[in-house]
This record gives structure tokens, sequence and C-alpha cells, in this order.
């Protein structure tokens, strides 16, 4: 899974990691690169399949007109980035760092917050306006303009159309219905085929950030740094709802990645609400092929302002504020800024749906899937991008998520969810402002 929601020990050690960072200040070492003196450069990404693929892909397309210039792509894992670049901004100092460096959207705010001074301003570079609209918030402070918007988050449902007819239903059932409608829909799938509605790990609430989200809200407000739970309506209709979904009788309770995907492949449920990166795990299985389409989100019910649209993870590209700073900027502005076409080759060759607006225009993401039945399925998840709405992730995602998995459990137990709610924010407010 390339944004996979980490288990809830990762999760504990990157929050611990990610507020300690929050805790210091500033900080941080600022170089003065010259670009034209600029011979090299290091890239930090996590994943060989997606993101360092097409990070390679760039710099190939970057050496057709810049040859000289040579660009070291360096595999970590996400949790070591977290760490090093906590580790050496904590001590001041930049050395060791790279050049640019990916960063998950819901955790680019803790480090630009944090260590304001070590990264590059982009404001001057990359039009921001070329990209989708909800890669903003996680990529600027205060009308400055940090990083490079990357891949898509943005999410749709994805259903098995077999299941779907034999309950008696067609596509145009699914076009724009809310939680509520879904369920319904997943009650008679199961009476009539046997069949479950979608797999849930307990531990993981990306459903929930795909819920609250499509309301234009989070867990925070709009400052990033008060929790917002509580008075939060999106939150309390999100888990009313996911408290639905899990007493329905149509959800396969599963407890990691590996087992939801083997329940996909294996035809044991009939959808999957999920970011698009999901769809290789899906074409995996090549038997189903011409059995599966995708349909918009559904949207939270009786919340003003929700919209048939999400995200779950992202990440975008920053420019750290060290020597060839200048070099860096000048080739992401080239490559993941501009290029059309790089992002037709992305698409087609790493499976990237990046939020480059303009990159909707090009072959690839037109042209028709055989799997999913000649479904132009980048189009679309192209097109929901561009829908889903803009919200400040702040600075402590996963140190809220942590609350919230244990205030879930409790309310999935039977304590009201008033309380639960206000025990949560309580909570929130005391380990985090």
């Amino acid at each position: 899974m390339r944004n996979k929601l980490p288990k809830v020990l990762s999760v504990l050690l990157a929050s611990a990691v990610v507020l300690s960072a929050c805790s210091t200040g500033s900080g941080g070492e600022s170089s003065e690169g010259s670009s034209a003196d600029t011979k090299e450069i290091t890239v930090w990404a996590w994943d060989p399949a997606f993101n360092i693929a097409a990070m390679n892909k760039a710099k190939e397309a970057y050496a057709e007109t810049n040859p000289d210039l040579k660009i070291n792509v360096v595999e970590n894992a996400q949790a070591d980035i977290v760490q090093k670049l906590n580790t050496g901004l904590n001590s001041g100092s930049t050395k060791g760092l790279p050049n640019i460096v990916l960063i998950e959207d819901y955790r680019a705010q803790s480090f630009l917050q944090s260590y304001p001074d070590s990264f590059f301003e982009l404001t001057d570079v990359i039009d921001v306006a070329n990209f989708a609209d909800y890669k903003v918030g996680p990529t600027s402070v205060d009308g400055k303009q940090y990083g490079v918007p990357f891949d898509s988050g943005a999410t749709g449902l994805y259903i098995r159309t077999d299941y779907l007819e034999e309950a008696g239903y067609t596509l145009d059932d699914l076009q724009d219905i809310d939680w509520d409608k879904y369920i319904e829909i997943g009650k008679d799938i199961k009476e009539k085929t046997g069949k479950l509605m979608l797999t849930q790990d307990p531990n993981d609430l990306g459903i929930i950030r795909m819920m609250v989200q499509s309301a234009g809200s989070w867990y925070t407000t709009e400052d990033g740094e008060t929790p917002n739970i509580a008075n939060n309506e999106a939150m309390k209709v999100a888990f009313e709802t996911y408290k639905k979904l899990m007493d329905s009788g149509i959800v396969k309770v599963v407890s990691d990645w590996s087992q939801g995907v083997g329940a996909l492949n294996g035809g044991d449920v009939a959808s999957t609400p999920s970011g698009n990166w999901i769809t290789p795990s899906i074409k995996a299985e090549a038997s189903q092929s011409g059995k599966w389409a995708v349909v918009p989100t559904p949207k939270l019910p009786g919340v003003e302002g929700a919209v048939n649209a999400s995200n779950l993870g992202g990440s975008s590209w920053y420019v750290m504020n060290v020597d060839g700073k200048e070099a860096a900027a000048e080739f992401l502005a080239a490559t993941f800024g501009t290029n059309v076409d790089l992002y037709q080759t992305l698409n087609t060759e790493v499976g990237v749906i990046g939020t480059f607006k303009a990159a909707s225009e090009g072959e690839a993401y037109k042209a028709e899937d055989e799997y999913f039945q000649g479904q132009k399925v980048v189009s679309d998840f192209a097109a929901w991008t561009e829908q889903i709405p803009n919200v400040n992730y702040g600075l402590n995602t996963y140190a809220v998520e942590d609350i919230l998995v244990v205030a879930m459990q409790n309310y999935l137990g039977g304590k009201d969810i008033d309380s639960v709610l206000k025990d949560a924010q309580s909570q929130a407010d005391t380990q985090i402002r």
C-alpha cells in the first residue's frame, strides 16, 4: 500500500518523534548555495515501487535537458526519514540532510512549523494554483508555499458489480450516496449474495479520516493546533456512522493490511472505500477483471457541506534550506511542478495519480481501463481530487488518532457518544496543547 496507515505501535512511535519536535525551537542552519555551482543533489524518499520509482522517472526526464546535475535518490523507510529529520533539525544542524525530502501530508505541518527556517520557500518557484486545492493546506504556512504537491490520495468506492447486480442494484444506485444508503445497500447484498460489504481493521481509522475531511473538517480547528473533537459535528456523525457500519453485520473484521487485501482478492467482500493507491492491489487478482468499478465516496449523512469526495494519504516534495537548494528547486519546478508529459509516464509506468491539474488533460489520464469495464478510472479520480475539501491537517494527526482509536473502542463498547468525545477532547487538550 502506497500510503497505508500505520498500526498503533508504529503510530505511537512516530507520534512521539513528531511531538518531541514540536517542543523545540525552529533552529537549523541555513546555507547559501549557488545553483550555478551545484553539481549534485540528494533526495530522500520511501517505497521503491512508487515514490522512488516516480522520482527516478523525474530524474530521467530532467537529465534530457540538464545532464550535468547528478541526482542521488536514496531510499529510507518513512519512519526513518521522520526520525532523521527530527534528530538533525533538533540539533540545530542540517549536516547530512538531503536537498529534497518526501514528507507525508499528515506530517508536513509539524515540520514546517517546528523548523520554519529549515525549508526553502517555493512561493516564487511553483504556482500552487496549478495543483488540487486541498494540497495547499499541508504544504504551506502563512501564505508561503514550501512543498511541491505530489500524489493524490483521492478516495473512491470500489465495488464488485457482479455482487451489486445480483442484489438488484446498478452503479447508478451508488452515485453520490451517503453512508446510510451505503449501509442499506450493503445489507441487501449480504442478504441476497451472502457477501459482506467491506473490511475494517479496528485499529485503523482511515475511514474516519475520509468521513471527516469530506465534510471539510479535521481533528483540529483551522489553526491546526487546537483539538476539535467534542464540538465537532462531522466527528460525531463519523463516529455514529462507523458504529452503524460495525453493528450492521456487513463488515468483515481484519487485523492487518494483508488480510484486508486478501478479502478483496478472495471475493469475500463486495466493496472497499479507499484511496486510489489500492488500485494495483485490486488488479493483482487477474481473475476479477471486468467485475469491478469505482464510484464517488459516500458522504456523511445530514452534515451541511459534506461532499462525495475525500482524501486518504498522499505526500509532497520539500527542499531543505541547505547548499544546492536553488538547483533542487529548479529540478522540482521543471519536473513535478510543470511537466505534463512526466505525469503521463508516472501514471502509466508507476501508477501515480498526481495532483497537478493540467496532467488530467493528458492521454494516460483519459485512458479506459479494461479491468474496470472500460471505465476511465484515472480521469474520474482526477476529477474527484479537485473536489476534495481543503483542511489543515495541523501538527498532531497521529497523536490525536491514537486517542480516537481508544475512544472508538469505548463507544463501540456501549459508552455514550457525547461522553466519549468529551473525554477524548479532554485527553487531547492535556497531551497536545
